[in-house]
C-alpha cells in the first residue's frame, strides 16, 4: 500500500541523549569450556572488572553463588537460556540480575555463549505509557483501531485513517459495517460480535479496494478482545495488515500447483494447450491465446528447432480462453492460421526465445495492432492495457507462443507475472511436446496395424460378416488386437479373433506375424485345437527371440519389447453340416444369438494363453442353426478399470438381443453402447450371420474301391452337375472326379466317398481312409501315370487336401462365374487342351 505523510506533521532527529548507548548493556562471551573470551564496557561498568582482569578466567568466578542444579536444563542443546543469577562485584557486593544468554556456533564443532544483562537504568519508567500511545498512533505496518463493547470505534491510528480516507473524528462511534459500507464490513461486524461473545480472537483475509487506495489490496484482519485486570472484556482491538505481496505470491504458488495437476492430463496437443489457457484465465490474465508454428498439412508435424531468422511466421491457433463467456468476436478462431509480421511481439519472442512484457504504448506492439483493423478495434473495445508473449519451447525445440492479455485487471503485468507465465508455459510446452511425439508414434502404430488387418473381409459362402477395429484412445497406445475371416475348403469358413499382450509398434508387428501364421495354418486345414498348438509354439519362439535380443526396443523407440504373449479364439463353421468347431487360448468366450433371439455364451473349454507352451488345447463342436449370429471380440470390449468382465458380457448379450437393420449397424450399436468416448484398450469385433447349404446343393456317393467303378461314378457326377444347370462344368468335373477317384482306389484305403457341393463355386471332394497326403510330380514323356494331380490343378481354380479324423479329403473348386454355358461336347478352354492331349489315363 502507498503510505502518505499526514499533512502538517513534521519530523525531527533524536537528540544523542535520547539514544541508549550500546556500551551500557553488559556483554560477555564465554566459550564451551566456561572461559571468558569477551568483555565489553557495559560488563566492566556492571561488575568493576576491566577486560585485562577478566579475560581468560573461568566465568564461574563471577558468581556470588552457584545456581541450583535442578533449575538448569542441559545447556548444550539449548539455543538460548535466561534466568536470574547472583553476581559478585569486584568490591565484593552481591548483584542479583536477570541474564539472557545466546548459544552461538563459531566454527564446525565449536560454540560460545553471548551473555547479556540490561543496565538497571532501563527499568520501567512512567513515560513509557506515552511511548505506547505513540507506537499505536504511528504504527508503520498495521492499521489499528479500538472498539468498545458496542462495536463502535473509539480510537484509530494514522495508518487506519489513511486506508479509510477519514480522520478519527469522522470514524469515532461507527461500527465496521458502517465504516466500509460493503459486504466485507458486514463480515467484520459479525466477527467482532463473535469476539465479544466468545472472547476468542478472529482472523480473516480480504481482497478489496479501500476508499483510501487506488487499487485492490489484500488485508489480513485480526480482531482480539481487550480485557481489564479482572479479565473482563472491555473492547476489541482490530489490526489490519497489508499482505498484498504475500497474497499474490501465494496465488502464484497455488496456480503453479494447480497447473502441475491439470496441464498434461492427456496426450492430446489441443487439449494440453487448452489446459494452459484455462489455468491462466482469470487468475493471471483476462485472455490467453496459444499458437503453434503452422505447417501446410498438420499441426503434428515435427517443428523446426528455431523459426526462420526473418520474415513473417504462420501460427495456428490451437487454444484460447477469455473472461468473456463464449469468447465473442475472437480475432483468430481455433484451427485457423494467421500470419504474424516480422517485428510483432509474438514473432520476436519466438525468434529470441525470451518472454517479454508489453504495454499498449510500446512502439512495436502499437504498430502491429494498427496494421490489423479487426485486432485494433478489439483492443480499443476491451481496453487492453498490457500483454505478455511467452515462447513455448521444450527439449531445444520451438513449438509456438502463448500470449497473455489484461484488460479487466486494473494492474498491468509485472515482472513477477512474467516469471509465473514462463513457468506455466514451460510446463505446458513439455506436455505439448510429449503429446506431439506420442501422436506421431501412435499414428505410425495405427497405420502399421491397419495395414496388417484385413482392409475388407471377402464375401463368404458360409457367413455374412461385419467387423470393427477401434484403437485405444488413452496413454496405452495401439495394441495388438486382430480379426479375420478365412475361406476354407468345402464352403467352410474360419473365424478368428486375437489379442497380443502389450501396446505399441511391437505389439502391432507381433500381431501381423500371428495373423499371417494363422492364415498359413488355416490354409492347410488344421483343426482348431491343432492350429492353436502350432500357434502356441510360434509365440514361444518369438519370446525366445526377444529374450535373446535382451528385450531392447527398436532403434529410436522408447518402448521395450517385453514378453510376447497373446490370446486367440479360432472357429471353423461348416454350412453343409451346420456345425461349428471352436477352440480358444485364454480368450473371452464367444456369443451365439440363435434365430429366436436368445444370446448365449458358447461353452468352449478354456485353453492357456499362447506362449506358455506344453499345455493342450481342446476343441468343441456345436450345432449352429441357420441365421444365427456369432460374436467374437477382444477383452477391451467387455472389460475395463470401471467395468467387470462379467457385467460387460451381460451388457453385450443385451445389446446383441436388440434388432438391427444390418450387421454393420449392429457393430456400431455395440461399440456405442459398450465403450466410453476414449477407450483404454484396443477393441476388435467380428460378427457373423451363418448360412446353410440346402440338401439339394450337396450330392454324396459311396465308391466301391474297384477301378471298374470309376466310369460309373464319373457318369453319376456328370448327370448331377447337369441337373444343377451347370452343363458347361460337366466335362471338367468328370475329369476331376475320374482322376481323384482313381488315385484314391490305387493309393489310398477305403472307405472312399465322393461329395459335390453346388454353392458359389462347384466343389468336388474325395475322401478316403488313408492319412497319406498326395503330392504332384512331373511325369516323363513315356510315363503312363503321374499326371492326375497336375491335371486337377490346371482344371481347377484351387485344390488342396485336409486331414480328417478317419483319413483325408482331397478337394478341388471350379469357378462358376467365368465359365460360359454350353453342351457336353464343348471345347475345353485353354490352357487345358494341351494337357488333355497327353493324358494317357483316359
Amino acid at each position: 500500500m502507498e503510505r502518505r505523510d499526514t499533512p502538517g506533521q513534521e519530523t525531527s532527529p533524536l537528540d544523542d541523549s535520547d539514544v541508549v548507548g550500546e556500551a551500557l548493556t553488559a556483554q560477555a562471551i564465554v566459550d564451551e569450556h566456561g572461559t571468558v573470551t569477551g568483555w565489553n564496557e557495559g560488563a566492566e561498568h556492571l561488575l568493576g572488572y576491566s577486560p585485562a582482569q577478566i579475560l581468560g578466567r573461568v566465568a564461574s568466578a563471577l558468581l556470588a553463588e552457584d545456581p541450583p542444579a535442578d533449575g538448569l536444563p542441559p545447556l548444550a542443546t539449548l539455543p538460548r537460556w535466561h534466568g536470574k543469577l547472583a553476581l559478585r562485584h569486584r568490591d565484593g557486593r552481591r548483584l542479583d540480575r536477570r541474564v539472557v544468554a545466546h548459544h552461538r556456533l563459531t566454527e564446525p564443532g565449536d560454540g560460545e555463549w553471548l551473555v547479556l544483562c540490561a543496565p538497571p537504568v532501563l527499568l520501567p519508567q512512567p513515560d513509557d505509557k506515552a511511548l505506547v500511545g505513540w507506537s499505536f498512533a504511528q504504527s508503520p505496518c498495521c492499521a489499528l483501531a479500538l472498539y468498545d463493547t458496542g462495536r463502535r470505534l473509539q480510537v484509530a491510528n494514522d495508518y487506519m485513517e489513511q486506508a479509510l480516507a477519514l480522520t478519527e473524528d469522522y470514524l469515532r462511534g461507527l461500527r465496521p459495517a458502517e465504516i466500509l459500507g460493503n459486504e466485507e464490513g458486514e463480515v467484520g461486524d459479525e466477527d467482532m460480535k463473535r469476539v465479544l461473545d466468545t472472547g476468542e480472537p478472529s482472523y480473516r483475509e480480504h481482497f478489496l479496494r479501500t476508499p483510501g487506495e487506488i487499487r485492490e489490496h489484500a488485508w489480513a484482519v485480526f480482531q482480539g478482545p481487550l480485557r481489564d485486570d479482572n479479565g473482563r472484556i472491555r473492547g476489541v482491538c482490530l489490526s489490519a495488515r497489508d499482505i498484498t505481496e504475500q497474497y499474490w505470491a501465494r496465488k502464484r504458488l497455488q496456480l503453479i500447483t494447480e497447473a502441475s495437476k491439470r496441464i498434461g492430463s492427456t496426450l492430446d496437443v489441443t487439449r494440453t494447450a487448452q489446459e494452459l489457457a484455462d489455468i491462466a484465465v482469470p487468475e493471471l490474465a483476462d485472455f490467453v491465446g496459444v499458437d503453434l508454428l503452422a505447417f501446410p498439412d498438420t499441426v503434428h508435424e515435427p517443428f523446426a528447432d528455431t523459426p526462420g531468422t526473418s520474415g513473417p511466421l504462420a501460427l495456428r491457433r490451437i487454444a484460447h480462453q477469455s473472461v468473456h463467456p463464449g469468447i465473442p468476436k475472437v480475432v483468430v478462431a481455433p484451427g485457423e492460421v494467421d500470419a504474424y509480421p516480422e517485428g510483432s511481439p509474438p514473432v520476436e519472442s519466438l525468434r529470441s526465445g525470451r518472454a517479454a512484457l508489453h504495454q499498449m504504448t510500446d512502439t512495436g506492439l502499437a504498430e502491429w495492432i494498427a496494421r490489423d483493423p479487426v485486432r485494433s478495434a478489439r483492443v480499443r473495445e476491451l481496453g487492453v492495457h498490457s500483454a505478455m508473449t511467452v515462447p513455448l519451447s521444450a527439449r531445444g525445440t520451438t513449438l509456438g507462443v502463448a500470449v497473455f492479455v489484461r484488460h479487466r485487471h486494473t494492474e498491468p503485468f509485472q515482472q513477477d507475472d512474467l516469471v509465473l507465465a514462463e513457468e506455466l508455459a514451460s510446463r505446458a510446452a513439455v506436455c505439448i511436446d510429449n503429446a506431439q511425439r506420442y501422436t506421431q508414434q501412435r499414428d505410425t502404430a495405427v497405420t502399421l496395424q491397419r495395414s496388417l488387418l484385413p482392409q475388407r473381409l471377402a464375401e463368404q459362402a458360409a457367413v455374412d460378416v461385419a467387423s470393427r477395429y477401434l484403437p485405444a484412445g488413452g496413454r496405452a497406445g495401439v495394441g495388438g488386437d486382430w480379426f479375420d475371416a478365412i475361406p476354407l475348403s468345402g464352403a467352410r469358413v474360419a473365424l478368428v479373433v486375437g489379442d497380443v499382450v502389450g501396446h505399441g509398434i511391437h505389439a502391432s508387428a507381433t500381431m501381423g506375424r500371428l495373423r499371417t501364421a494363422v492364415r498359413t495354418l488355416a490354409d492347410i486345414d488344421l483343426p482348431p485345437d491343432e492350429l492353436l498348438t502350432h500357434l502356441d509354439d510360434l509365440v514361444g519362439r518369438l519370446s525366445t527371440e526377444v529374450e535373446g535380443s535382451g528385450g531392447e526396443p527398436p532403434a529410436g523407440g522408447t518402448e521395450s519389447a517385453g514378453d510376447v504373449g497373446a490370446t486367440c479364439l479360432y472357429a471353423v463353421y461348416d454350412p453343409a453340416s451346420r456345425r461349428c468347431s471352436l477352440a480358444r487360448a485364454g480368450h473371452p468366450l464367444p456369443l451365439m444369438v440363435s434365430s429366436d433371439g436368445g444370446a448365449e455364451l458358447l461353452d468352449v473349454p478354456a485353453g492357456p494363453p499362447l506362449g506358455l507352451g506344453g499345455l493342450p488345447f481342446e476343441a468343441v463342436e456345436v450345432d449352429v442353426p441357420e441365421g444365427s449370429l456369432l460374436a467374437l471380440y477382444t477383452d477391451g470390449l467387455v472389460e475395463s478399470r470401471d467395468l467387470d468382465i462379467d457385467k460387460g458380457i451381460s451388457r453385450l448379450r443385451q445389446v446383441l438381443n436388440r434388432p438391427a437393420p444390418s450387421l454393420d449397424a449392429l457393430c456400431d450399436t455395440i461399440l456405442s453402447s459398450m465403450l466410453p468416448e476414449r477407450p483404454t484398450d484396443d477393441v476388435a469385433l467380428l460378427i457373423a450371420r451363418t448360412r446353410a447349404l440346402d440338401a439339394s446343393q450337396v450330392a454324396t456317393w459311396g465308391v466301391n474301391p474297384d477301378p471298374a467303378a470309376v466310369a460309373g461314378i464319373r457318369k453319376q457326377a456328370g448327370r448331377q452337375v447337369e441337373a444343377w444347370g451347370l452343363a458347361s462344368a460337366v466335362f471338367v468335373t468328370e475329369l476331376v472326379v475320374s482322376e481323384l477317384i482313381t488315385n484314391a482306389i490305387r493309393y489310398a484305403e477305403p472307405p472312399i466317398q465322393l461329395r459335390l457341393i453346388n454353392d458359389r463355386s462347384l466343389i468336388c471332394e474325395v475322401s478316403d481312409g488313408s492319412s497319406t497326403a498326395p503330392h504332384m510330380r512331373r511325369a516323363r514323356i513315356y510315363d503312363e501315370g503321374g499326371r492326375g494331380l497336375l491335371l486337377v490343378a490346371q482344371l481347377s481354380e484351387r485344390w488342396g487336401t485336409r486331414q480328417t479324423t478317419k483319413g483325408k479329403t482331397i478337394w478341388a473348386e471350379q469357378s462358376l462365374q467365368t465359365r460360359p454355358s454350353g453342351g457336353r461336347g464343348q471345347e475345353t478352354p485353354a490352357p487345358f487342351g494341351n494337357w488333355l492331349a497327353s493324358a494317357h489315363d483316359f
